[in-house]
């Protein structure tokens, strides 16, 4: 009988218990929470974006209409800006091939219950290939599509004139804009829902049966048609468990911050008091020495709070695992046994007697 999104919880919260705390190793929730974040299993938030300026020197104004006269190399900036823009693209193509690769990594972990990094990267480097093929021209066809919707809309409004006379076209213009935000917020909804879906359910296929991204679309598709429901309300019950866990972690990763900064701010007051009686003075060595500190801390911090994450990292792929198995009798042979010809070479050997 195929477990709902709901019955899926408990097996999960179950297999989580079993590989994390029978018994512990920090050694795996270090490995864990390393394959994790390059798997981009852990989600990344409250990262401020601030506007910078350059602070201005009281008494000088600059001159708007003369750039010139800022010494700006204006050529030479935006030559830096293009290989900025390049840098970073090359950058996040390469992130996203790592994190492809750790993508079953992360999958071959949670079903065997051990993490073995280097033996599962080296075997997963074509699959992990496959997966960034499809994810990088996914990603092409979005902003492709992102690119046609904003610019035949904003095409037409030019050539009609409501950009050069906006005040007579207001009505149209809010019209448009609002209609816009709504395609582009359906849009994002349904490039969300085709991810997930292709981590959580095509990423298994192609990891036991060696096929393509679209293979494991079309044969998903087929397992879709019959209980397109039970597949919403999974993707509804994920949202709702993603929101729970993202409030747990926020807090337990501010208790640990507070762990770790209160005592750190008393034992640095206490520092600079006992520092100042010593005669001991801010100086390059002092400041490096301060710095170091500073830096060992922030390291311990993340280590921890990565830690932290471990749990959510583990019981999320195992949730969807456990979900899709009563689906996809090949996985549920893995998890439950079968004959080991049933079994991909690499995952039957390691999993647990």
């Amino acid at each position: 009988m195929a477990l709902s999104a709901v019955d899926s919880i408990t097996p999960a919260l179950e297999h989580t218990r079993e590989q994390l705390f029978r018994p512990f190793r920090i050694g795996q929730w270090t490995r864990l929470a390393f394959v994790g974040l390059l798997a981009g299993e852990l989600g990344v938030h409250g990262c401020n974006r601030s506007n910078f300026q350059f602070p201005a020197h009281p008494g000088v104004t600059p001159h708007i209409h003369f750039p010139g006269s800022l010494g700006v190399d204006y050529p030479l900036l935006i030559a830096l800006m293009a290989s900025a823009l390049v840098a970073g693209f090359a950058i996040g193509i390469i992130i996203m091939y790592i994190s492809s690769v750790m993508r079953f990594v992360l999958f071959d972990g949670v079903v065997t219950r051990e993490c073995h990094i280097r033996q599962e990267w080296n075997r997963r480097i074509g699959e992990g290939w496959r997966y960034f093929v499809w994810r990088l021209g996914y990603l092409l066809l979005s902003l492709a599509a992102v690119v046609i919707v904003l610019g035949i809309p904003a095409a037409l409004a030019y050539f009609v004139g409501w950009f050069r006379e906006p005040k007579e076209h207001l009505a149209g213009l809010i019209f448009a804009g609002g209609l816009l935000a709504i395609l582009l917020l359906a849009f994002a909804i349904a490039t969300a829902v085709v991810l997930v879906l292709t981590k959580d359910f095509v990423v298994p296929q192609m990891a036991l049966e060696n096929i393509d991204a679209m293979e494991g679309w079309r044969r998903l598709w087929l397992m879709m048609k019959p209980e397109l429901g039970s597949y919403a309300a999974y993707i509804v019950m994920k949202i709702v468990l993603a929101i729970v866990t993202g409030i747990l972690m926020a807090v337990a990763t501010l208790i640990l911050g507070l762990i770790m900064v209160v005592p750190s701010i008393g034992i640095g007051i206490l520092a600079v008091i006992t520092g100042k009686t010593a005669g001991l003075t801010w100086n390059v060595h002092t400041i490096a020495l301060a710095v170091a500190i500073g830096c060992v801390l922030l390291a311990i911090f993340l280590y921890l709070a990565s830690l932290i994450y471990v749990p959510a990292i583990v019981f999320f792929p195992a949730y969807s695992i456990y979900f899709f198995a009563a689906r996809y009798p090949r996985l549920a042979a893995v998890m439950y046994g079968s004959p080991a010809s049933a079994i991909p070479r690499g995952i039957a050997s390691a999993q647990r007697p």
